[in-house]
């Protein structure tokens, strides 16, 4: 009997979303899955529906939103407990709810894995609902190409450190790149194991790049593999709350550079991009909150 792909996903009452997912999964291979939902603290039902609804789903509650990287932890462990005496999968399929499956893509990943014995990570293309690309493959940023991006991504999107930190000049072919989108990930569980995980210090934000950067330095690639592709309603939380959202993922761009520039001679670096990183989150908010009052008030105007 062929085994099951273990599939992890977490939930932050995510609604609709999770039966489109769970609905396309079935066509997006040919094998058994086991889905195991890490559930944040949802209050919509829907976790507890689709545990209901399906015998191959299994609902862990981590017991608050302890953030995306930690609650995958927890759906990882839930699968070795799962598993009991037999061997853990070889392979893990991560994330988010609001991902569409097409036809074939886990097969399509699963055949790309077997191309690349080295790769710990393995990405499909990943589209918006209108069809539009979403850069998933992309570079792991430095202190400068991070910093410009972070500062000026939002009012300068042509910027050189943007570019390359989206590896918009890049083709779209099956190669090893800096990291992948956690959206959508299938993982070796080896590899995933080696280096302990995703880091659960990430709220938010950054993990997958972490989590892309540490397998590039305990020796495994991240592919992509544009043949196998995914629709990604993106960020469905953050345009709700962007007061919440965008600090957190500033203060995951400051761990992510901070970690890796330590030591006292690096001290005066971390204060100026903390300082740095503070006022540009400030300032990103109000523009959001503006933006989502204007759009209130025409829709307002529009129903009046």
């Amino acid at each position: 009997m062929t085994s099951p792909i273990a599939v992890v996903t977490v939930t932050y009452s995510s609604g609709d979303y999770l039966h489109e997912f769970l609905r396309t999964l079935d066509d997006a291979t040919s094998r058994p899955v086991q889905v195991v939902i890490a559930d944040n603290g949802s209050v919509d039902g829907a976790p507890e529906k689709a545990a209901a609804d399906r015998d191959d789903v299994t609902l862990v509650h981590t017991g608050g939103n302890i953030g995306y990287g930690g609650a995958v932890n927890r759906g990882v462990a839930e699968l070795s407990r799962l598993s009991g005496d037999e061997p853990p999968s070889e392979f893990i399929v991560i994330a988010n709810p609001d991902i569409e499956w097409t036809p074939g893509c886990l097969d399509e990943l699963l055949a790309a894995a077997e191309r690349w014995p080295r790769a710990g990570a393995l990405g499909p293309l990943i589209t918006e609902p209108d069809g539009t690309v979403y850069p998933s493959a992309r570079r792991v940023p430095d202190l400068v190409s991070g910093t410009g991006h972070a500062v000026l991504g939002a009012v300068w999107k042509s910027n050189p450190w943007t570019v390359a930190y989206r590896n918009e000049d890049a083709q779209v072919s099956e190669r090893p790149v800096g990291w992948l989108s956690g959206s959508c990930l299938l993982l070796r569980r080896e590899a995933f194991d080696a280096i302990g995980g995703f880091d659960s210090r990430y709220f938010m934000f950054m993990e997958d790049v972490d989590l892309g950067d540490r397998l590039g330095a305990a020796g495994w690639l991240n592919v992509f593999v544009p043949t196998a592709t995914a629709v990604h309603a993106k960020s469905h939380s953050v345009s709700k709350h962007p007061e919440k959202m965008i600090p957190a993922h500033h203060d995951s761009a400051y761990r992510f550079l901070a970690d890796r520039h330590r030591g006292p001679q690096w001290a005066p670096v971390r204060v100026a991009l903390r300082a740095g990183l503070t006022v540009r989150a400030k300032i990103a908010v109000t523009a959001a909150l503006r933006e989502q009052r204007r759009e209130n008030e025409e829709r307002s105007h529009g129903g009046s």
